[in-house]
């Protein structure tokens, strides 16, 4: 024995689109731009179908909700605008139109030259019932509409009941108590314009000195800007910012063998001034990194960091948390390698650790540490290494 209404829901709603992977992941958009949902809704029988795409911000209880456009064999398709930064949900509701199906039979009849005194009587019970689940003033309006019918004319009669008026107010009061609403609620990370495209501009900041004795600094990137801004850039990109390892260093050209002014490859994070919340004192200090980026913004720039999560053998990662680190049998941290490729001043994290809790939190901070120094865009380096649940 059923106990809910199940049964008596006849409309399925089934191939919903965009959904990403089944709603693990979220749809994707940009403020201001459209989000066009389609799905297939049918039912059986010959009645009439009404559909809604209801939306909402994740935050907010309430739905708002749009009207969908039948496209032809059973596809609907109806479309909102995201307004702000934030996440959305969407999801499509649809039911058994009997107003409309009526609508569909008197129309039917009134081409016939049928009688059609019953169907007026149908028709006005069916009006009846939308003004009891109106709201004034269309309450009043609907009733006395549904006084009007059964009493009016053939042809008065027909006119008002096919009249878009009265479809209008049906449609706004339908009854959707054996409605059907597709189970999944689909989500839709809206972000700012820059995150979907921009033009953007790579610089080695110690590569900006005017001075070929000395390397560059924060001070002279802040100099380039009007030549990057000139040029149509609007992303400044800087590849690693931190201190550099000095063990296994490598040399011009990925030598092996490092001379005492080679200055080392960026991405081998980490050295006795710091990790990856430091910057390389060559460069300059972080109060010298947020007046670039403030610079920069003032001249239309924004700029980006590169998430390199790695270390070189002298990152204090390496001496404080060793569990972070695949270790060889005899007791060395390994490196990274490509074969024949080898890295001997980058160690990678193994994300498979006991600590990957630790680690993970560790590495979101350093990701947030940057927000709070007003960096908003970040290039993550080697991504395909990264396990998908991080």
């Amino acid at each position: 024995m059923l106990l809910t209404d199940t049964g008596r829901k006849r409309v399925l709603i089934q191939n919903v689109a965009p959904e990403v992977d089944a709603g693990q992941f979220p749809v994707k958009r940009v403020v201001g731009q459209r989000v066009v949902v389609s799905a297939d809704v049918l039912t059986d029988g010959h009645d009439q179908l009404s559909c809604v795409l209801k939306y909402r911000m994740a935050d907010v209880p309430a739905w708002s909700e749009v009207p969908m456009q039948l496209l032809g064999n059973d596809r609907w398709q109806g479309e909102s605008r995201v307004a702000e930064v934030g996440r959305y949900r969407d999801t499509v509701e649809g039911w058994v139109d009997h107003f409309r199906s009526w609508r569909e039979t008197l129309k039917k009849r009134l081409e016939a030259g049928q009688q059609v005194a019953i169907e007026l009587k149908i028709g006005a019970e069916l009006v009846r019932r939308a003004s009891q689940r109106a709201s004034d003033p269309d309450a009043a309006q609907l009733h006395a509409c549904a006084d009007v019918l059964p009493r009016a004319e053939v042809s008065e009669g027909g006119e008002l009941a096919l009249s878009e008026p009265l479809d209008g107010q049906m449609a706004t009061y339908s009854d959707r108590r054996l409605s059907t609403i597709y189970p999944r609620e689909l989500e839709v990370a809206v972000e700012r314009e820059r995150a979907a495209y921009g033009s953007w501009y790579e610089m080695f900041p110690r590569s900006c000195s005017p001075d070929a004795s000395r390397q560059g600094t924060f001070g002279d990137c802040e100099r380039r800007l009007p030549y990057i801004a000139d040029m149509g850039f609007d992303v400044l990109y800087l590849p690693p910012i931190h201190p550099i390892g000095h063990t296994h260093r490598k040399g011009k050209n990925a030598s092996v063998e490092a001379t005492a002014d080679n200055p080392g490859s960026p991405w081998a994070i980490g050295a006795e001034e710091g990790g990856h919340e430091a910057v390389h004192p060559r460069l300059g200090t972080l109060e010298d990194f947020d007046h670039l980026v403030t610079v920069a913004r003032g001249q239309g720039i924004e700029v980006a960091l590169d998430l390199a999560y790695q270390c070189s053998p002298d990152h204090p990662y390496v001496h404080e948390h060793p569990e972070w680190f695949q270790h060889r049998p005899d007791g060395s941290v390994r490196y990274a390698e490509n074969p024949p490729k080898k890295y001997e001043d980058v160690y990678p994290f193994d994300f498979e650790t006991e600590a990957w809790r630790e680690l993970w939190q560790e590495l979101r901070d350093v990701a947030l540490f940057w927000i709070g120094h007003g960096v908003r865009i970040f290039r993550v380096d080697n991504p395909h290494t990264k396990p998908f649940p991080f």
